[in-house]
């Protein structure tokens, strides 16, 4: 009997928290996955299609380019976004005065609102010449460039943007991770005549392995959600060239003919896309472990 109280008080604890999860997540999740086979007026449900809206959105030229734009996202993200703040946690953690300056410091970009961030940085990037790089440009004697109407520029540069505003806070992450690390075996190294270099590789890229490989995947899908960075930036442009899928998914559903059937059939497709990374990461993630 106490133990069935006890089963009953926690799951008392935990039904306000379940609850709101299933409020604000697994139901607009099977509203959305529903909706994606209903043919819509706004949120109204019109019209039972099937899988028409997927035929019809993968047929689009648009959808096709956003597909391979979000993918495009997280090459890069994993290029630059990736490496950046494992680069500054390895050099605030190697930095013996000011440390907590340079956290800090580190951190201060993600404090800024995000859509304010953004609309700083198109005016950094901009193609007039009141532009902040197109100033500096023309000081050293350069043209005005006309950086976000590229095609070829523009992802990697919302990739850099997007990777300003969030290194610091995933690199506080890996400092945390490397605080654990036994101070002994840095003290043994550098007795043993190891330099920075041979820390890094033998030591500190070791104990932050695991903690990597999980941000690894957090990234790949925090990637494939960009959306208000281009939207801000280039609202997509130029001709598509900096689309993502959640970006298409809001122009289907806001964009003038409200149709969140496809917005809908949008999002199923991208959280499915999604849940076969999770998949093999967790395959791959616990093949190592057993070989471990």
């Amino acid at each position: 009997m106490t133990k069935a109280r006890q089963q009953l008080t926690s799951w008392m604890i935990m039904l306000p928290g379940i609850a709101l999860f299933a409020f604000f997540l697994w139901i607009p999740l099977v509203q959305s996955v529903r909706m994606s086979f209903y043919r819509t007026r706004n949120v109204e449900l019109i019209e039972f299609v099937g899988f028409d809206n997927y035929v019809s959105i993968f047929g689009r030229q648009e959808f096709q380019q956003a597909l391979l734009n979000t993918f495009m996202y997280t090459f890069w993200s994993l290029l630059i976004g990736f490496v950046v703040p494992i680069f500054l946690a390895l050099v605030i953690g190697e930095t013996v005065r000011s440390r907590g300056f340079f956290r800090t410091a580190a951190y201060l970009p993600n404090i800024l609102p995000g859509l304010a961030a953004m609309i700083l940085w198109r005016a950094f990037w901009s193609a007039e010449t009141t532009g902040v790089i197109n100033i500096m440009l023309g000081h050293l004697g350069f043209e005005p460039m006309t950086f976000l109407t590229e095609a070829n520029w523009v992802i990697p540069i919302i990739v850099v943007v997007s990777t300003w505003r969030g290194a610091g806070a995933t690199a506080l992450i890996y400092m945390a991770g490397l605080a654990g690390v036994n101070p002994e075996l840095y003290e043994a190294a550098t007795i043993d005549g190891a330099g920075v270099m041979k820390r890094v590789r033998h030591i500190t890229l070791p104990a932050i392995f695991n903690l990597g490989s999980t941000l690894l995947i957090l990234q790949i899908i925090a990637v494939f959600q960009i959306m208000y960075e281009p939207l801000v930036l280039t609202r997509g442009g130029p001709d598509n060239a900096s689309m993502s899928l959640m970006l298409l998914m809001w122009q289907y559903a806001f964009g003038g003919n409200m149709d969140f059937g496809r917005a809908s059939a949008v999002a199923v497709i991208t959280a499915c896309i999604l849940l076969c990374f999770t998949a093999l990461y967790s395959f791959v993630n616990r093949r190592r472990t057993e070989w471990d």
